[in-house]
């Protein structure tokens, strides 16, 4: 019989995740500095580590069939995760981040897309209990999500210097224009003012609450268990920064992972479906089927690299359509 998951347990595990940010941000990165290829190679084989071992962990506290449901989720997350770094590599550039400081607005990015998940999926199992028809809705809404995602390969990004968000916050705050450091606030003539890295931290947080709309519901049709649900995201999230740091620059070698994430997401979709009409699919089967797409996207796109594009960005921190004085 699987155990309850108790409130002690999350306050455990969510006391965990907060030693490991404070050691991040107050032991290891408490300087600015360039993360280097065997810096960030070693905290992803740290984090994977951890993400790994909790896994375990769990397939023998709650059983073989949560073990599995918690590595299928992980997977399907850290699998999107790879397509986020490339959309943060796309911002800093907009941005011209200099790389000593991509590390401050990514541990922040993490901290608010931990607690932004927490509030999702504790509303979205809510949903779930009290209206089970919502669940076609998160299956329907998750292929076409994935047709989408197929459609857009191979497209250019949008550039997320013109966000509507970013585009409302310059004109409701009064910004610099120069970064102070790895400060999002300073002070200009008294006055304290943003400075263009807390646009840079709006950008991420909004583009992991747009891969958050996506990954969530995924894992729904893997598990309705919230803990399972919320340990498989968070330490794929925890790995984010470092996986930035060794794959940001090898975007050409991935040609083909988007059509395999858009493949994954139909499947969980049609999975969601096909569950809350009875139709069962096992968990390992599902595993299997998660990790053979991926393996295949990622083996296509190592056979076949894209060819590189010159850039075209000219790199500024600010757009030129809007005047860049501070404003008071």
């Amino acid at each position: 019989m699987t155990p309850t998951i108790e409130p002690i347990y999350w306050i455990v595990f969510l006391a965990f995740i907060a030693f490991l940010l404070f050691l991040d941000l107050f032991v290891f990165h408490r300087t600015a500095h360039v993360v280097h290829i065997r810096e960030a190679a070693i905290f992803s084989a740290f984090w994977l580590g951890l993400g790994v071992s909790f896994g375990v962990f769990v397939f023998f506290w709650l059983g073989s069939t949560k073990g599995v449901e918690y590595f299928t989720g992980y997977l399907i997350e850290k699998s999107l995760s790879v397509d986020n770094v490339f959309v943060f590599a796309l911002i800093f550039g907009a941005f011209a981040v200099p790389a000593q400081y991509q590390h401050r607005v990514l541990f922040w990015g993490v901290v608010g897309a931990l607690a932004m998940r927490l509030v999702m999926i504790v509303a979205g199992v809510a949903l779930i209990e009290a209206y089970q028809w919502i669940l076609y809705i998160f299956g329907a809404f998750l292929i076409l999500t994935g047709i989408r995602m197929a459609l857009s390969h191979g497209k250019p990004e949008k550039d997320p210097s013109q966000n509507p968000v970013v585009r409302f916050a310059r004109r409701r705050l009064p910004f610099t224009d120069a970064y102070d450091g790895q400060r999002f606030f300073t002070r200009v003539n008294a006055k304290r003012v943003a400075t263009p890295l807390l646009l840079v931290l709006i950008s991420v947080e909004i583009t992991d609450l747009v891969f958050a709309v996506d990954s969530i519901p995924a894992i729904f049709a893997i598990t309705r268990d919230p803990f399972i649900v919320y340990t498989s995201n968070a330490f794929a999230i925890l790995g984010l920064r470092a996986l930035y740091f060794l794959l940001a620059d090898l975007k050409n070698r991935f040609r083909y992972l988007k059509l395999g994430l858009a493949t994954i997401l139909v499947f969980v979709g049609v999975k969601l479906t096909v569950v809350n009409l009875g139709i069962k699919i096992d968990p390992i089967l599902s595993l299997a089927i998660v990790a053979s797409i991926l393996a295949v996207a990622i083996a296509a796109s190592w056979r076949r690299p894209e060819t590189p594009e010159v850039e075209g960005h000219p790199g500024m921190p600010w757009p030129t359509d809007e005047p860049n004085e501070p404003r008071s």
